[in-house]
C-alpha cells in the first residue's frame, strides 16, 4: 500500500513541477498553424528556453504559463508557420560546402575562368564537387562564348565539376555525370 502511496505523491509532485513552468515568451492573438493535423491552429504558443512549452487558446496560455518576467508579444491576428527559415535556396548549394564555390562575375577571359576551375580542383578534397554558381554568361569573357566540355574535362578530369549558367541551366564535367 505505501508504495502506491509513495508513487502518487511523486506524481502529484511531478506533475505540479511542469505546471509550475513559466514561459519566457508568450505570444499571442495569434492564428499558430500547429502541423498536428491539416488546419490545427492555436491563438497562443508559450516558450522557455528556446523550447515550446504549451500552444492553446490565448486565455489558458496566459494564465498558465505568465508571470512578471514574461515577455508578451501580440501577433496581432497574424499567422505564424513553423519550420521555414529560409524562403529561397539553391539546393546544389547548399551544405557543408558553401565556402567553396567559385563564382564567375566579374571574370573578364575564359581562359581566366578555367585556370580557376583548376586552382579550386587543386584546394577540393577528393570526392567534393566543383561548383560555379550562376550569375556569369558568355558575353562578359573576351571570347564572347561558352565553355566546351572538352575544356571543363580537361581544366578537372578526376573531380566533379557543377557549373550553374544563368541558373537555370548548368555543365557537367565527364567526373560529375558519373557521380
Amino acid at each position: 500500500m505505501y508504495p502506491r502511496r509513495i508513487l502518487l505523491v511523486l506524481l502529484l509532485l511531478f506533475a505540479q513541477r511542469l505546471h509550475a513552468q513559466k514561459a519566457d515568451l508568450i505570444i499571442y492573438h495569434a492564428k499558430i498553424a500547429t502541423m498536428e493535423k491539416p488546419g490545427a491552429f492555436a491563438e497562443a504558443i508559450a516558450i522557455k528556453g528556446g523550447i515550446i512549452l504549451a500552444t492553446g487558446t490565448s486565455k489558458v496560455i496566459l494564465s498558465r504559463y505568465k508571470d512578471t518576467d514574461t515577455r508578451m508579444t501580440d501577433a496581432g491576428g497574424r499567422t505564424i508557420i513553423p519550420g521555414l527559415n529560409d524562403s529561397h535556396i539553391h539546393v546544389i548549394r547548399e551544405g557543408l560546402n558553401y565556402n567553396a564555390e567559385l563564382r564567375w562575375d566579374g571574370v573578364t577571359s575564359l581562359k581566366r575562368a578555367l585556370a580557376m576551375l583548376k586552382e579550386q580542383a587543386a584546394r577540393t578534397p577528393p570526392g567534393v564537387w566543383i561548383k560555379v554558381i550562376g550569375g556569369w554568361n558568355e558575353y562578359q569573357f573576351e571570347e564572347k562564348r561558352q565553355p566546351t566540355i572538352e575544356e571543363i574535362n580537361a581544366a578537372v578530369p578526376d573531380k566533379p565539376v557543377f557549373i550553374t549558367y544563368l541558373y537555370g541551366k548548368a555543365f557537367l564535367n565527364k567526373k560529375g555525370i558519373e557521380v
